[in-house]
């Protein structure tokens, strides 16, 4: 048996109390670090558990799993029942989908691939997603079924050479760490093999007793200097760096060196094994487990990140439920109280993986189970439903490139807009997902007045030439430009004589999302903003000066208001809960936030002969700007319009038709 060892306790408790105050919104920039902490300590206690029974030739796979359930089952399993039941009480549909989606992944501890794959463009918030710390449960199993079996094959075969490939496995996953964290970062921080190096390392200095100092100044040393790096880790890390990368090294070469220090007595590692923070560190794993989704059921349940008040009161909350946890839970079950015998455990632990996933596979199967919602609630939910079909794959190419190709945009492999005959195309609506929004108005008018269009529209690429579009990566900043250059060719190879562009020009012009910075918007925040007034003039420009070389009139469209808040799912938690909340913006925070944009296009407009729609009157009056009429939301999310609203705007559009269509039926005839 491995001595008890209240310094690793105590480097426990560090690692787990950076990861709760950093969540709960206090100033430590890189407590998420306390994660790389307990691979370390997990690595070297494992390692040197496992080790010394292959050595002792008693190592079983069966034993080892057995003891992983015990420690890791009970209270993981309690956690995931306990937000079920609180999801299904409080979660909105869409929200509880990803819920579903993220239980069973975390069931089956592989968490970390779900939300790797989630992580990008339409993720939601990680403030929703009470599941999310289950990542690094995932990348310590996926570890452990593996490690044993490396270090059976090197005692078989290779049993002198133990350190030297624990070692070289170490490095390689330190390189691929390096590798992904500039070129694939959710692929660094989420997937195992490039996470392996931290409990490695961990269990290479478990293997290598002769790294441990044999001299106190040393041990002080050595602890001092691990202390440190934990440290500025914690204080001066910040979620804007590229981690785990090299960065990684602070936490976990420091807590290799607390480790490695505690094996002789020293002033460092008593205080470290201090009562009070060794039991901290005994509660650890279920202070972990519970804390975070507390915080995101509390900040849910009140609509707004935690204030500092609020954040101590949700870390005392989660000490108080760790610590029953603790003693009702894992230490019955590590005692072997309950489910004495391996078999009836195994089943058990079968039976709840399987449980929960089905639970999460219906969640998924009922999209979000609408009908458990109040039939008020139910109907305003349901507006983020009311989606035409120009935003979705079928018509309109998201930022993943699902949807039409730009072969597809050269060939006119698109989908109509107006009436649909074989004549020449009369129209062209280009743009970003506000292109697809604004489409079901446009195409309205059009069948009115026997037009027929088509419709270019890829998200995140408002419809400039030559044009590296606000937020965008290096790939996804090329992948505009060539989508851009594809509508031009359309246009040139149709002779389409009207062009309307589309985009979400505040966006582009501010660099501000205005609502989706994150789940908890506050216009009464100051946001960063940036002028890109000179991109976004010279885009346009480039791209007016193009078309008006191909003899093309140019429909600029400005965009709708901006609420900020998600509008069907502020207005349904308000349903719910009975609450009156107003998120109809004011009218002059709408025109503040329009402002520069508005003067580009209707300056660029009389420059080049083009024509500017502004829809904001149809929402406005000289006080405010509706979100919502009697109880129907405008809105999809925080900036898209719902179906019907769009087609409510077609009467704007008619003049258009009226006006340029007809002369350029006449010219054709």
């Amino acid at each position: 048996m491995q001595s008890y060892r209240a310094d690793i306790d105590g480097l426990r408790a560090i690692a787990v109390l950076s990861v709760v105050f950093f969540h709960a919104g206090f100033r430590l920039s890189g407590g998420f670090i306390g994660v790389d902490i307990f691979f370390v300590i997990s690595g070297y206690l494992i390692t040197g558990l496992i080790a010394r029974e292959i050595s002792q030739r008693r190592f079983s796979l069966a034993d080892f799993y057995e003891r992983r359930v015990r420690r890791i089952f009970p209270a993981f399993f309690a956690v995931l029942a306990a937000c079920a039941v609180t999801a299904t009480f409080l979660f909105m549909p869409r929200e509880f989908i990803l819920f579903g989606r993220s239980v069973m992944a975390a069931a089956l501890f592989y968490s970390n691939i779900q939300f790797w794959h989630e992580a990008g463009y339409f993720d939601i918030a990680a403030q929703f997603k009470p599941l999310l710390h289950t990542w690094s449960l995932a990348v310590e199993e996926q570890f452990y079924i593996v490690y044993p079996l490396v270090l059976l094959a090197i005692e078989r075969c290779a049993p002198h050479h133990r350190l030297r490939i624990i070692g070289l496995l170490t490095i390689a996953s330190f390189v691929l760490g390096l590798c992904w964290v500039r070129y694939s970062p959710e692929s660094a921080f989420y997937l195992m093999p490039a996470r392996f190096w931290e409990l490695a390392l961990g269990g290479f200095i478990a293997l290598q007793p002769r790294l441990a100092p044999r001299r106190l100044s040393s041990g002080i040393g050595m602890a001092t200097l691990g202390l440190l790096l934990i440290l500025c880790a914690i204080f001066g890390i910040s979620e804007s760096m590229s981690f785990p990368g090299a960065l990684a090294l602070f936490p976990c070469i420091g807590a290799a060196l607390i480790i490695l220090a505690g094996t002789i007595d020293n002033p460092v590692s008593r205080l470290l094994g201090a009562r009070p923070l060794a039991f901290i560190g005994l509660i650890s794993y279920s202070l972990y487990l519970w804390h975070w989704p507390i915080i995101v059921f509390f900040q849910y349940q009140q609509g707004h990140l935690l204030n500092s008040s609020q954040g101590l009161f949700v870390i005392a909350a989660s000490l108080v439920v760790a610590i029953l946890s603790w003693w009702l839970i894992e230490r019955p079950f590590r005692r072997r109280a309950l489910l004495t015998e391996r078999k009836p455990l195994f089943r058990t632990a079968m039976v709840s993986m399987a449980a929960i996933s089905l639970a999460g596979i219906a969640i998924v199967a009922t999209k979000g189970w609408p009908a458990r919602l109040p039939d008020n609630v139910e109907r305003i939910y349901a507006a983020k439903l009311n989606s035409s079909r120009y935003g979705t794959a079928a018509c309109f190419t998201d930022t993943k490139r699902r949807g039409p190709t730009d072969d597809d945009v050269r060939a006119g492999k698109l989908c109509l807009l107006g009436v649909d005959d074989s004549s020449p195309t009369d129209f062209l609506v280009w743009g970003d997902s506000h292109a697809g929004a604004m489409a079901p108005a446009i195409d309205l008018a059009a069948k009115k007045y026997g037009a027929n269009g088509l419709l270019v529209g890829q998200g995140g690429c408002p419809p400039l030439l030559d044009y590296q579009a606000v937020n965008g990566q290096k790939g996804k900043s090329a992948a505009c430009i060539e989508r851009n250059d594809a509508a031009l060719d359309l246009v040139a190879r149709r002779h389409i004589p009207l062009v309307f562009l589309v985009a979400r020009w505040p966006r582009e012009v501010l660099g501000s999302e205005y609502g989706n910075e994150g789940p908890y918007f506050d216009p009464n925040r100051s946001y960063p903003i940036m002028d890109r007034s000179r991109e976004v003039t010279a885009g346009l420009e480039h791209t007016l000066a193009a078309l008006k070389r191909l003899d093309v009139h140019v429909i600029l469209v400005m965009d709708v208001p901006e609420p900020g808040y998600d509008v069907p799912d502020a207005l349904a938690k308000a349903a719910m809960h009975q609450i009156v909340r107003d998120i109809d913006p004011p009218r002059n925070v709408v025109d503040a936030r329009q402002s520069k944009a508005k003067t580009i296009l209707t300056t660029m407009a009389a420059k080049f002969d083009a024509s500017v729609v502004d829809p904001t009157a149809m929402f406005c009056d000289p006080d405010d700007c509706e979100v919502q009429e009697n109880g129907k939301p405008y809105y999809v999310d925080a900036d898209h319009l719902t179906e019907s609203r769009a087609q409510d705007l077609s009467p704007l559009y008619n003049s258009v038709f009226a006006t340029f269509l007809k002369t350029e039926t006449a010219h054709r005839g």
